[in-house]
């Protein structure tokens, strides 16, 4: 699917959850569990530091033994974060999940972070086309549409 990631942010909305690096991770987790999130960008001054996920939680904190009250979300988050543009198709974004198996992508558009799109939003934004598509052919079909 050819349609730009800019296309799927315009229906999701601007919303942006982030939290600051020396935040506790136990913070962190009560700001992704208060807004039903699985991830959240840490923001340094208004610029992206890094992304910090369930998967971090779980292998960084829990599975490396870490107090979560006490250790700050730069010491466990993922610093060298994967970025997409504005422009970057839905099937670009769904390929780079496969790849690098990841689960969210910032967008990042002239160096600024305008989003934070996941692998949910990229799947249903297609299951939707899909659904679209086979409603049309189906009417297209029964002579709803002149040929």
């Amino acid at each position: 699917m050819n349609t730009p990631i800019s296309a799927l942010l315009e229906r999701k909305g601007a919303v942006l959850h982030s939290v600051t690096p020396t935040m506790t991770v136990a913070a962190a987790v009560a700001e992704m569990n208060r807004n039903r999130v699985g991830a959240v960008v840490v923001l340094d001054g208004g610029r992206l530091a890094g992304i910090f996920t369930e998967r971090d939680v779980l292998r960084r904190v829990v599975g490396a033994g870490v107090d979560p009250n006490t250790t700050s979300v730069s010491a466990v988050m993922t610093g060298n974060v994967l970025t997409v543009t504005s422009e970057t198709t839905i099937d670009q974004a769904l390929a780079l999940f496969t790849e690098k198996r990841c689960r969210h992508l910032p967008v990042v558009t002239d160096g600024r972070l305008i989003g934070l799109v996941s692998i949910g939003d990229t799947t249903r934004w297609m299951a939707e086309a899909h659904r679209a598509e086979a409603e049309h052919l189906k009417n297209y079909i029964a002579g709803g549409f002149p040929a």
